[in-house]
Parts: structure tokens; sequence; C-alpha cells
């Protein structure tokens, strides 16, 4: 009779909307913050994650270093503490790890179509020829190996438990497509992550192999 594996699950969290009047394309500049709409969507994914029966189980919880994803984090704290304090749980705190943050990208600062960003300029239309391959900025196979690098320190280092990952939207979908597919490279356009959604992804603790994964939008009626 063959036992069953010892599994481990991340859950990675996108953050909720910046406040970005400008529309500005930020990536890793700092003092970009959640709205208020934002603050709501992550307040919702922490009730979620609160009521999750294996979510409120997490023995850890780990953030981008960037504003929006530790105001995220601290949101889904909110919610989740009192609830493991309730049952005589341990509270949670952030941990931040720079493998998580959003990816760089030339444009940053910049408002894309506008000024330096237009994309009627030649060396523009030229770094934006293939939205599978990005030339404007870190690669997609890089963002993937990075957080591949965290997820499987991640799987090893809390072995059948769940742990909360609070990151970026190309981070976290780089990553998933290369684990379903064999390779990160994608059409930007066409990603399914979601402002405050959770990408949850279960492995074999043992041989760090992903089982299979699973999606949430907790934050998709949030006005």
């Amino acid at each position: 009779m063959s036992s069953i594996a010892l599994q481990t699950t991340l859950h990675f969290v996108r953050h909720g909307k910046v406040e970005n009047p400008g529309h500005l394309l930020y990536e890793r500049l700092p003092d970009f913050h959640l709205s208020a709409l934002g603050l709501r969507m992550a307040q919702a994914s922490g009730r979620y994650i609160a009521a999750n029966a294996q979510m409120n189980q997490a023995v850890a919880l780990y953030s981008s270093p960037l504003d929006r994803t530790r105001e995220t984090t601290q949101a889904i704290l909110a919610e989740l503490n009192p609830v493991r304090l309730s049952r005589g749980q341990e509270e949670l705190s952030m941990e931040t790890d720079p493998r998580l943050i959003e990816a760089g990208n030339e444009f940053r600062g910049l408002r894309i179509g506008y000024g330096k960003a237009a994309l009627w300029r030649p060396r523009n239309l030229k770094l934006l020829r293939n939205l599978w391959r990005p030339s404007w900025g870190e690669s997609y196979q890089h963002i993937a190996a990075r957080v591949s690098d965290f997820a499987q320190e991640a799987v090893h280092n809390h072995p059948g438990q769940q742990v909360i990952i609070v990151s970026h939207e190309s981070p976290i979908w780089s990553y998933r497509h290369m684990l379903e597919t064999g390779h990160p490279e994608h059409n930007m356009l066409l990603r399914h992550t979601a402002l405050a959604s959770i990408t949850s992804i279960t492995y074999d603790s043992e041989t760090g192999e992903m089982l299979h994964i699973d999606y949430a939008d907790p934050a998709k009626d949030v006005k």
C-alpha cells in the first residue's frame, strides 16, 4: 500500500489596485501605494484567506519589498491574525524577499503612449516588437527563474504546509506559465492574474514537483 506524498501549497496573491492618477508605469518605483479601492480589494482577499480552512493555517507570509505589496500584506494580516488568535494560533508576520519583486522595465516612470514612451518612436516600436519576448526590460525567463528559486526554497523549508506570498502580475504569471507549458514566454495581454487574486500552487514536498494549480478571485466584485 503506497503512502500519500506530503504536499506543500504556495498561495501567490497579487497586490490590489494602485493609486496612479498619472497613469505611469510605476514598476519598481517607490511611493506607489494602494488606492482606496485597492485596499478594499486586499481586505477582501484577506477575508477569503482567513475563512479558508487551508490558507488560514499558513506558517509563513512573504511579500515583495515594494509599497503596494507590503500594504496588501498588512491588509491580509489584519483580517487573518484575529482569526488565528481566536483559535489559539500564533500571529503571522511579514517577511520580504527581493525575488518576488516586480519585473524591471525600461519604461518605468513614463506614461505609455506619451512623450518618451510614445509608441510611434522607432526605438519604442523596436522594443515592443514581440509581446512574448520582452526586450524592454527583464526577460520572462529571468523573472520565472527567480520566482522558481524562491518557490523551491519555500517548499523545502515548509514541507507539508501552507505559505502565503504577495507579489505582482508578471512574476506570478511568468512562473505559472513556465510550470504549465515548460516556458515562461507569453502574451502579456492574455494573463489570468486579476488584482488581489490568489494563484495556489501545490507541490510534492519531497521532490518539489508541481502537482496542480488553483485560482481564486475574491476581489472581483469589490467596488
